[in-house]
């Protein structure tokens, strides 16, 4: 072996993998691809960088599967080809192609990252991305794809390596055993109430307790028994240790992700910008009474640089009274994905928050009361006052009175059981979480014994 090929051996290569659309609504899931691809990296000794990357894009997309999550991952090794040949074969084996699914994975060997795929992620985080977008940026950067299908999976998979994390939570997914896939998951309840009021507040959303209702389990056939997330891996792992299930589940992995940050409703909405199925906030004034139709939903208008916009708030939301409670004039601030227009409505932004900046006063005129009779005064006509019909006393105008208000000047958010997978929840308003320790040590990865 010459001195060169041995040097070329030794050197070690910075690699970002990423994958997206490996699922269908029938089976299979991304982030146990990811699982699966982790188990046999690590036992060839390969050094991860960092968590595995789970984020979530706009959640408004209609051809999305659950949580429109896409992963990706940064490692070092010195043999690139090998280990791409290697994901590229268990990305094929676990994408469920016969049910829809159109993966695509990237490759891109550097250990920073551009400015270009911040960019585009930042994008595919509010609006709707073609994925001949994604294959026009992979030609221009150079970048090493495959696809199956249309190649939709591309728009994730490069998302997920520029993602550009301000705030992050860490999310621990446990995984089933294959023998267990689309079976009923049955777990105890009260362990899970238990796991969230002594882990809170470093995990949030895993249980309703207004409902009863268990919040860290899925609903369809895919391999995701539980996943629990949080601010810091002790936590999650010390979660699995309360959480009681009779089933033997085949290993967990903490990722690190976008989940519970808000971020898809952080850019601003305008005339311009409001197309189909995007997300994001906007200001204004309440423009028109709210109209609540059949079901108990709300609509109503808003008025942003003179521009009007209308609002739906759904009754699920839990957040219908504080919607019909509005006035004309309020100053608010929501946010939302845009609903395609109709033939019975415009453009419709689906609100996921209500803050109420300043509320308008709710008055009412009323004839004067009588100070001597304690009875209200009678009206002689337009123009001409009051007069009270006992004694004679007279008036001249009406009386304003303030009618209390039933909402607030404050944040309003859906109740928890109709929380997104990115919406921020209350626990989370003002938690900003920079930095999660990576521990090399594979905390954040296990694969129980059989």
């Amino acid at each position: 072996m010459s001195d060169q090929f041995k040097k070329v051996m030794e050197k070690e290569t910075i690699l970002n993998v990423g994958f997206d659309d490996t699922d269908s609504p029938k089976g299979m899931c991304t982030t146990f691809l990811a699982y699966k691809i982790v188990d046999l990296l690590q036992k060839q000794k390969t050094e991860f960088l960092d968590f595995p990357r789970l984020i979530r894009f706009n959640p408004n997309i209609p051809w999305k599967t659950r949580g429109n999550g896409a992963v990706s991952f940064k490692i070092k090794t010195k043999n690139p080809s090998k280990i791409k040949k290697q994901i590229k074969n268990l990305v094929s084996k676990y994408s469920d192609t016969e049910n829809g699914a159109n993966p695509g994975l990237v490759f891109f060997e550097s250990d920073s990252i551009p400015s270009e795929f911040t960019k585009f992620s930042k994008l595919a985080l509010w609006q709707l991305i073609n994925r001949n977008n994604a294959k026009t940026f992979a030609k221009k950067n150079n970048l090493e794809i495959h696809f199956q299908g249309n190649g939709q999976g591309l728009v994730g998979a490069i998302g997920a390596i520029g993602y550009d994390f301000q705030d992050h939570t860490l999310e621990l997914l446990s995984y089933r055993k294959k023998s267990k896939f689309g079976k009923e998951r049955k777990l105890s309840t009260a362990s899970v109430k238990q796991m969230q009021e002594k882990t809170s507040p470093n995990t949030f959303n895993s249980f309703d307790t207004k409902k009863g209702r268990v919040l860290i389990t899925p609903h369809g056939p895919d391999p995701v028994f539980y996943g629990v997330r949080g601010e810091n891996v002790d936590s999650l792992v010390y979660a699995t240790k309360i959480i009681k299930t009779t089933e033997k589940l085949d290993g967990y992995m903490i990722f690190k992700s976008n989940q519970g940050t808000g971020d898809h409703l952080k850019n601003e909405l305008t005339f311009e910008n409001m197309k189909p199925y995007a997300s994001g906030k906007i200001s204004g004034i309440v423009s028109n009474t709210p109209k609540i139709v059949k079901g108990g939903h709300v609509f109503f208008k808003i008025n942003s640089n003179n521009h009007e916009f209308w609002c739906a708030v759904y009754k699920p939301t839990g957040m219908t009274k504080v919607a019909s409670n509005l006035l004309k004039g309020d100053k608010i601030s929501v946010g939302g994905g845009v609903r395609k227009a109709s033939k019975h409505f415009p453009r419709i932004i689906n609100l996921e928050f209500i803050n109420i900046v300043s509320l308008e006063k709710n008055t009412t005129l009323s004839n004067p009361q009588c100070n001597k009779c304690h009875k209200k005064m009678k009206s002689k006509g337009i123009n001409q006052g009051f007069q009270c019909i006992r004694c004679g006393k007279k008036d001249s105008k009406k009386i304003t009175t303030e009618i209390p208000r039933d909402i607030k000047q404050q944040l309003y958010l859906p109740k928890i059981s109709a929380h997104r997978h990115l919406s921020r929840p209350l626990q989370r308003i003002r938690t900003i979480n920079k930095s999660s320790k990576f521990d090399k040590s594979l905390s954040w990865f296990c694969v129980y014994g059989k």
